[in-house]
């Protein structure tokens, strides 16, 4: 089996190095949380250690009331301080995250067994698998599933949200950072629930509005001999029928949008990188890849055709 990930981004993410407002927030109520449970560790530790070496009492009898006030004050005011001050950054935290934005970015992301497909109603853009989001601007990520129930998460950026069938979810934060963030769907959905991950790739705002004017241009013309003849078999074959190529009778929805398919890092939801080899493959006996997914085999398809539909697809960019 091909190695899954490319070296040039993190392989795991983790919400002690945050990267975007809502991370930071989360962090911040994790090392509380952390920072009282050491206390409190440390804290019962000793009493334990005091006890055991301090010996018994050589005369007199115990005090009632010294026992008492030791159990009104340690068994039930300080942990209900704690709890106290604990549900209220909760619900701070959690308040601060809810509340939308005038001018923040929309990007619906449908969850599906197993692939992320994404679209940007107002720019007209639609893609899988990767997010692009400009820096410093406030983003809300409509979630949805169009099966099962997943769950969104990129330790880095955001705390988890799930996908529920019928209902959309908001996730809403702003990434402070430039970079290529790791996701993926931390609610078991299936056969390849660990291989449902996508990318967020933050950009300058420059960098994000060149992207979409990238996006939103007509697609070109193979510019190749063998791309040419890769996009007639792609439309002679089962490919259109389930997968969209913007510009041209390729309308499916089944599979994933493939307008900018040779732009993208990684192949099906991140378990292959994105090379002409890795996608001969992929194409060649995609189940043998990912087994459990809807997209069928084409071993008998020619070499030379499954090769030159590897090249059209890469051309998409």
């Amino acid at each position: 089996m091909p190695r899954r990930w490319a070296i040039g981004w993190s392989a795991a993410g983790s919400i002690v190095t945050p990267k975007g407002s809502e991370a930071s927030r989360v962090a911040g109520t994790w090392w509380l949380m952390f920072g009282l449970a050491c206390a409190v560790y440390v804290i019962v530790a000793g009493l334990i250690l005091y006890a055991a070496t301090r010996g018994r009492r050589a005369r007199g009898r115990p005090s009632a009331l010294r026992d008492n006030a030791f159990i009104w004050i340690g068994g039930v005011a300080v942990p209900l301080v704690i709890l106290l001050v604990l549900a209220a950054v909760t619900v701070n935290t959690t308040s601060a995250l809810r509340r939308p934005s005038s001018d923040e970015l929309r990007v619906e992301v449908v969850g599906h067994q197993y692939w992320w497909a994404v679209r940007y109603s107002a720019e007209n853009i639609t893609t899988a698998n990767e997010i692009h989001l400009p820096a410093g601007q406030p983003v809300d990520i409509q979630l949805t599933t169009d099966d099962v129930i997943h769950s969104f998460w990129v330790p880095e950026l955001a705390g988890k949200e799930d996908t529920i069938p019928g209902q959309v979810n908001h996730l809403r934060f702003t990434a402070d950072k430039v970079g290529t963030f790791r996701g993926r769907c931390a609610e078991y959905c299936g056969l390849q629930h660990a291989h449902m991950d996508i990318l967020v790739i933050v950009e300058s705002p420059g960098d994000f509005g060149r992207w979409v004017a990238r996006r939103q241009a007509a697609q070109p013309e193979p510019t190749s001999e063998e791309a040419a003849r890769g996009a007639v078999v792609f439309q002679r074959e089962a490919c259109a029928g389930c997968h969209t190529v913007r510009g041209t009778s390729a309308t499916g929805r089944v599979g994933p949008e493939l307008s900018d398919f040779g732009a993208r890092s990684t192949i099906g939801s991140g378990v292959l990188r994105n090379t002409p080899s890795n996608l001969a493959d992929w194409i060649y006996d995609a189940p043998r890849v990912k087994p459990g997914i809807v997209m069928p085999s084409f071993r008998s398809l020619p070499a030379d055709d499954i090769a030159a539909v590897a090249a059209y697809l890469e051309s998409l960019k």
